[in-house]
């Protein structure tokens, strides 16, 4: 738990200042029985009216001393716990944006949604626990001991056996319940899997009708959390009734040897009241102790799922010491190999893109396109062989000034909900209007937003819902355009675009393009055609690297893409 100690460091003060006041709350309370016991004993076994009212005067400046330093305590602990738990949450997710690609594939989505929600809404309740209840606790008990056994130390003897049971009791409770709440955790996490799932494909659940289906696979997630959930409660529940019971049984054994002592004119009535006065303030504690116990089992089981993330230390490293150089935009693949922890992706990958220059990559499906080109950005890193940008290895460059040169059209369209200007923005969150603009235009966006009632303000949903795929497509294209880098990325970025509006985007990137490297990755045979060099890959490794013409004599994996996509006729008229 390393990761907690800063905000230990933090907030030590304002939670000394709890504990001091919760201090003073428990000593209001453990003097209670005590004054009791006199105002029986001396004042009403004496019929001194006096002395009654003057102890009962005391006793209620007591409580309500008690009671300001309990709200004082509360506000103190509120503040605490509250401003710990948003602490906690935003470090998490700061540390979540500093980890690689390759660290997050470690840890799936719904268990990260859950680890910044539930996991830390857990370890915050048992920090406002803490100031509130556990502290407070053990001083009533140590306090209830230490006053009863110096009003009797016969009837103290019953404490001397209760104790250590009740004690045993919450040991075996946490050693017994930590294991469940990770198991609850856990099934939570596939619940939140399922949903995010779920909401995720939508509208692929209605087209095909599954409805009944992913009711069903959320039922079986819902059940196994229900089912792990009343595991774990079950077994955390016979301890409670086991320790109020241990201590009632105290209580009756302190009453029935009381009950004799007085008979017997040993012992006084005020005594029994008030040493049963301190059993129940002990029994209360144990109580306590054994709920926030309760809460440190779940507490520590989340803290240790958020543990997990601290501790996942980023893989990628750069140097500072970086040569000057005057080259912009130029690419260098050299012996390339890589991997997602199993099968090789990319094999041998040698390939030299220049400043200015358009490569076209192309290949079927699993080939290594889209995993060639993540290693780019430091996504990945390589597992062996280098990537050089402007002659340098990106692997001593910080990955924030590499992403800084490089505009990346995902495969996948990525838009937030805002704004389609907010969108765009994203790219160049200083870019003007007219830049906007002109990167809309050139990515065929412009006329369909300014048909938009709001124009480049229309506010777009979750994702981008209100767009058709071309659209978001096209948003996307304006976005990377806006940035002006000097190495653009298109993966298949306009695979949901008619042919006719591909064309006018590839003609305006010719001029835009001119003194920046585009590498172009299609499935199309059409989109690559005329780049100014081909590169095919297949099953990781690259088998051609030409113009179209030269690809057509020299690639046969090329000459079969071609033949599948465009056709005997065309291949006879070309």
């Amino acid at each position: 738990m390393n990761f907690l100690k800063p905000y230990i460091k933090k907030y030590a003060k304002p939670f000394s200042v709890g504990v001091l006041f919760l201090t003073f709350e428990a000593i209001c309370d453990l003097m209670q029985p005590t004054i009791m016991s006199k105002i029986i004993d001396i004042g009403v076994a004496n019929q001194d009216l006096n002395y009654v009212f003057k102890m009962g005067g005391l006793m209620l400046l007591i409580t309500a001393f008690g009671a300001l330093s309990a709200s004082v305590r509360n506000v103190v602990a509120s503040n605490v716990s509250q401003n710990f738990g948003m602490g906690l949450r935003s470090d998490l997710f700061r540390k979540i944006q500093s980890l690689s690609a390759r660290n997050l594939d470690k840890f799936d989505s719904a268990s990260l949604i859950t680890r910044l929600t539930n996991d830390v809404t857990q370890v915050q309740v048992f920090t406002n626990g803490l100031m509130r209840i556990f502290v407070k606790a053990p001083l009533l008990c140590l306090g209830g001991l230490i006053m009863a056994t110096r009003l009797n130390s016969q009837l103290a003897v019953v404490l001397a056996i209760v104790v250590p049971i009740v004690a045993l009791l919450i040991v075996i409770n946490m050693r017994v319940g930590f294991p469940f709440f990770k198991k609850v955790q856990k099934a939570l996490d596939r619940v939140n899997g399922v949903m995010r799932e779920y909401l995720s494909g939508v509208r692929v659940v209605k087209a095909f009708n599954r409805f009944d289906y992913e009711v069903n696979k959320f039922n079986g997630a819902n059940e196994e959390f229900q089912s792990t959930s009343i595991a774990a409660t079950r077994v955390m529940a016979v301890f409670s009734p086991a320790i109020m019971l241990t201590v009632n049984i105290g209580i009756v054994v302190v009453l029935w040897v009381g009950g004799v002592r007085v008979s017997e004119g040993h012992m006084q009535v005020g005594h029994i009241i008030a040493f049963t006065n301190y059993m129940t303030q002990i029994l209360f504690s144990l109580m306590l102790i054994s709920m926030v116990f309760n809460m440190f089992v779940r507490a520590r089981a989340s803290a240790a799922r958020i543990g997990e993330v601290f501790a996942e230390e980023n893989q990628m490293t750069w140097s500072d010491q970086l040569p000057a150089t005057t080259t912009r935009g130029r690419i260098d693949f050299e012996q390339v190999c890589f991997s997602y922890d199993g099968e090789p992706v990319l094999k041998n990958i040698t390939l030299t893109c220049l400043p200015g220059e358009t490569v076209g990559i192309i290949g079927s499906t699993g080939s290594g396109k889209s995993s060639m080109v993540s290693l780019l950005p430091r996504f990945y890193d390589v597992n062996s062989g280098s990537i050089q940008v402007d002659g340098v290895n990106i692997q001593h460059l910080d990955p924030k000034k590499l992403r800084e040169k490089i505009a990346i059209v995902p495969q996948k369209t990525t838009l937030f909900t805002g704004s389609i200007l907010e969108n765009i923005k994203w790219g160049n969150e200083n870019a003007t209007q007219a830049e906007i603009e002109r990167a809309a235009q050139m990515a065929q966006a412009h006329d369909f937003i300014a048909n938009t009632p709001d124009g480049y303000h229309t506010r777009l949903g979750q994702g981008g819902v209100n767009l058709s795929g071309g659209q978001k497509q096209r948003v996307s294209i304006a976005r990377a355009l806006v940035r002006n880098p000097e190495i653009l990325i298109l993966d298949d970025s306009t695979s949901a675009v008619d042919v006719a509006t591909e064309a006018r985007i590839k003609e305006a990137l010719k001029t835009y393009a001119r003194g920046l490297t585009c590498l172009l990755i299609a499935q199309r045979i059409t989109s690559v055609i005329d780049a100014d060099k081909i590169v095919v890959l297949d099953q990781g490794e690259i088998v051609g690297t030409g113009t179209h013409e030269e690809l057509m004599k020299t690639c046969d994996v090329y000459q079969q893409i071609f033949q599948s996509q465009v056709g005997k006729e065309v291949q006879a008229d070309v």
